[in-house]
C-alpha cells in the first residue's frame, strides 16, 4: 500500500503569524528597510489620535531588522507554536500572542526611549508556555522552573548589558507565558476552539 504524504495546514495560527512576518520583511527588504521601522515598530513619541500608534502597539511582533533576526525567532516558534496550538486550540493561542504582543508593545511605549521590533517576547512565551503542556491542576511542573532558571535568570542578567536586544521583551514574554500557562492549567482543549521612536535603533 502506497502511503500519500501530503502537506496540511496544521497550525493555522503559527503557520499564518510566520508567513506574514516573513512576507512583511520580504516587503520591507524590497522598499530599502523604510516600511518595517515605519509600521512595525513600536516607538515612544505615541500618538493617542494616531490608529498607526495603536496598530504599532501589536504589529510589531511582525517587523525584523533582518533575516537572521527573523529566522531565529520564527525557528522556535515553528517548533513550539504548533504543540501550543494543539494542547490549547487556535483562538486560545491567538489570545495569547496578542496579549503578549500588546503589553510588550505598552510597557515599552511608556518606560523605554528605543523602539521594539520583532517576535522575541513571544518566543519567550512559548518557551515557558510550553512547558507546562503535561502537568496537571495543581502541581508546579519541574519543567518550568529549570525553564525559568536557565532563560529568565540569563535574561536579568542580561538586562544590564548595553547591546539592541530587549531583554525586557524576553522577561514580559516569559512572565505571560506564566500567567497562561496557570491560568489555562493542564487542560487541554486541542482544535475545538478553532482552527480557522526618539531614537532611530530598534531592540530585537
Amino acid at each position: 500500500m502506497q502511503i500519500r504524504w501530503i502537506p496540511t495546514y496544521n497550525a493555522p495560527v503559527v503557520l499564518t503569524f510566520a508567513l506574514l512576518a516573513f512576507l512583511v520583511h520580504a516587503v520591507d527588504v524590497h522598499f530599502g528597510g523604510r516600511i518595517a521601522p515605519y509600521y512595525f515598530a513600536a516607538w515612544p513619541h505615541f500618538d493617542y489620535r494616531s490608529p498607526l500608534s495603536w496598530f504599532r502597539l501589536v504589529s510589531h511582533v511582525l517587523g525584523h531588522k533582518d533575516m537572521m533576526h527573523l529566522v531565529a525567532n520564527f525557528s522556535m516558534i515553528l517548533l513550539i507554536g504548533p504543540i501550543l496550538e494543539e494542547k490549547y486550540g487556535s483562538r486560545t493561542l491567538l489570545l495569547m500572542i496578542f496579549i503578549t504582543a500588546l503589553a510588550t508593545g505598552v510597557l515599552n511605549t511608556l518606560f523605554f526611549n528605543t523602539g521594539l521590533m520583532g517576535a522575541s517576547g513571544i518566543v519567550f512565551m512559548m518557551i515557558v508556555l510550553g512547558s507546562f503542556v503535561n502537568h496537571a491542576p495543581g502541581e508546579i511542573p519541574l519543567t518550568f522552573i529549570l525553564v525559568v532558571a536557565l532563560y529568565l535568570t540569563g535574561e536579568v542578567t542580561s538586562a544590564f548589558s548595553h547591546d539592541d536586544i530587549s531583554h525586557f521583551a524576553h522577561l514580559l514574554g516569559g512572565l505571560c507565558g506564566t500567567a497562561f500557562g496557570f491560568w489555562k492549567g493542564g487542560n487541554s482543549q486541542g482544535k475545538s476552539q478553532g482552527t480557522a521612536k526618539a531614537k532611530t535603533k530598534t531592540k530585537a
